[in-house]
């Protein structure tokens, strides 16, 4: 496996994907992605609002101004096309830091949500953080197959508006 590497500000490069934090000059993209039912209707709160999505876009830079860490926007190297958002947050529940990832529906099945978690998984690992966790609804298969799939364990459940949701966690890789 190829590791991503740092790049200038906080980015991440990988062998196809380029992760930025999100920055003013998203907006346009974090509008329509996290407006989208098919994209961003299976996260914990369902779809935002443009002015929620705007909101949470100044949140979102505050927190990596605070933390040295939190959502990057996905962009395909190749063409920099905009595919979603990545990210590490401290969730309200006082569950931990979560990592996150919502891409369009057409990047399913193409590795890309496995790609840029993984890398923002790394990062916060690189960053000190000691456990990170991912949430996901149980009817939600292809979140947890990549929560799984970069090795992250089930570790607990709780419900969500009649929605059962998982809890996964991932611990730093140990040196070997």
């Amino acid at each position: 496996m190829v590791q991503p590497r740092l790049a200038e500000g906080n980015g991440i490069t990988t062998p196809r994907l380029s992760l930025r934090p999100v920055v003013p000059e998203n907006l346009p993209d974090l509008i329509a992605l996290k407006g989208d039912e098919a994209a961003f209707g299976l996260m914990l709160h369902g779809t935002r609002t443009p002015e929620r999505a705007r909101e949470e876009l100044e949140d979102d830079m505050e927190f990596w101004l605070v933390r040295g860490y939190g959502t990057w926007a996905v962009f395909l190297r190749e063409t920099g096309e905009f595919l979603g958002i990545t990210g590490l947050m401290e969730r309200p529940d006082g569950r931990g830091v979560a990592l996150r990832y919502a891409l369009w529906p057409a990047c399913r099945g193409k590795g890309f949500a496995r790609e840029a978690a993984r890398a923002a998984l790394a990062f916060g690992f690189r960053r000190g953080l000691a456990r990170i966790i991912a949430v996901a609804w149980e009817g939600n298969q292809a979140s947890r197959d990549v929560a799984t799939d970069l090795g992250m364990v089930e570790c607990d459940a709780f419900q969500h508006r009649g929605r059962r949701m998982l809890v996964y966690e991932a611990l730093p890789p140990t040196a070997g």
